[in-house]
Parts: C-alpha cells; structure tokens; sequence
C-alpha cells in the first residue's frame, strides 16, 4: 500500500468507523502532532476518536500525495456547532501516521464567488508535478512574501481564475476587490515563511505564517493549467496563543 492509501485506510477507521483500536494498527509510539485540538502522541488521538459525538462524519473533498507526505481536504461535521473546512496534513514512516499538521475554518453557507469551500476538481491530473511546484513556489515568493504584484499576471491565468476563498469572487478583479476591501479593514495579506510545498501533478498546497490582521497560519491549494493558476481553494486559521503540545503550529 502506498502512502496515500495507509493515511486514507487509517483516517477511514479512525474518523469514518471512530475506531480506537485502529490506532494500534496505524499510528507511530512517537506520533507527533501539530494540531491546536489535541495533545501530543497516540494515546491522545485514542482519547480523540473515543469521544467523537454520535453524529461525527467527515466528507472528504481531495487528495494530494507528495513522497512521505498526504494532504486530505474536506469537512468535518461534529467537531463543534458547525461544519469546519480542513486541512489535514500527515507525514507517513514505515507504513505508519508519524506526524500530523491541521488547519479548520467554519463552512459558509454563502461564497462571493458562489462556489463552495471545497467544491471543484477532485483529482490531481496526470502532469508534470515538479512544473506545477516550481510555479507556485516563485508565486509565493514573488507575490505572496515579497508582495510584487506588478507581476501577478505571470503566475495567474487571466482568462480563468476560480475563487473558494468565501470572500473573494472570481478572477483577478475578484480577487483585488477582496485584497482591498481586507485591507480597508486592516487585514492585510502579510505571508512571512513558507513552511511546506506538496504538490502532485497539478494540485500545489502551501503551508505557510503570516499575519492578516493577527498572526494566522495559511493553507493555500493551487490547480495549475498550462503554466498557470487557474483554481484556489483556501483555509486561514488563527494561531493560538496556547497549544494542548510543545511542537508549534507548523
């Protein structure tokens, strides 16, 4: 089984069949978790799936599955009074979850642009991954850290540009439209570090720090069409002051 079948086979037993015991088949003695819901280790994710409430399920949206790396996009409906987007971020080692990363954000009912949080293409295409890499990695540093967007339309499609960013509508005009009304608001898009870059085939999620308007951490999900951005999917979470472990948001 290849990673991304271990991280779906043991999240479909933990989170779909709220197994305990699957933490015995599928979890590291030394797992490590980043999470701001959860103490460190096995036993904490134990204590998690033990008490998730009666009508817990989580609906899975895509896949993006990069060497030892899986990130699973989708809703978790349970976890509190509403639905919450997520990304969920594992690290696999010998066939095993070893380390985890998350970022949850509520559903809206309605987006500017009229797509949902999550809706849109699946799969990742079968295309040149490192292509797709490289591109949106020069896109962050050029226009998500050093903020030239005097070059944007390098990196973005300018004919094709779907927005589930709940407050941003498609296109480039959609997007200046809610990068000003944000900064009207003193919510500017500051990206400070890139922590990680998983990318296969035409799907490209970033993991990055920053602020907008407090500091938040920014899960970023790029589709690339011929040389360009033509999709995002976002979540933006704010880091806590406080964490139930010692190992950081990231």
């Amino acid at each position: 089984m290849d990673n991304k079948g271990i991280v779906l086979k043991a999240t479909g037993e933990l989170f779909g069949d709220k197994d305990p015991s699957a933490v015995d088949r599928w979890v590291a003695p030394d797992y490590r978790q980043h999470s701001s819901l959860v103490a460190d280790g096995p036993e904490a994710l134990r204590g998690l799936v033990a008490n998730l409430p009666e009508g817990f399920r989580y609906e899975l949206a895509r896949v993006v599955a990069d060497g030892d790396l899986v990130a699973l996009h989708g809703v978790y409906h349970g976890f509190g009074p509403e639905p919450l987007v997520a990304f969920d971020l594992f690290r696999v080692e010998d066939g095993k979850l070893a380390e985890h990363w998350d970022a949850l954000t509520p559903v809206v009912p309605r987006t500017a642009s009229g797509r949902s949080q999550v809706d849109g293409a699946a799969q990742p295409a079968d295309v040149d991954t490192e292509g797709s890499r490289a591109l949106v990695a020069e896109f962050a540093q050029r226009i998500l850290q050093d903020a030239d967007y005097s070059v944007l339309t390098d990196y973005i499609s300018t004919e094709t540009y779907l927005q589930h960013n709940p407050e941003a509508a498609d296109g480039l005009d959609g997007f200046g439209a809610a990068a000003a009304e944000w900064a009207r608001q003193g919510r500017n898009l500051v990206y400070k570090t890139v922590h990680r870059v998983v990318a296969e085939g035409d799907l490209v999620l970033l993991q990055s720090e920053g602020e907008f308007g407090e500091p938040v951490a920014y899960w970023d999900l790029f589709r690339v069409q011929d040389g360009r951005i033509v999709e995002h999917w976002d979540v933006i979470a704010p880091i806590p002051a406080a964490l139930p472990h010692g190992n950081g948001l990231f």
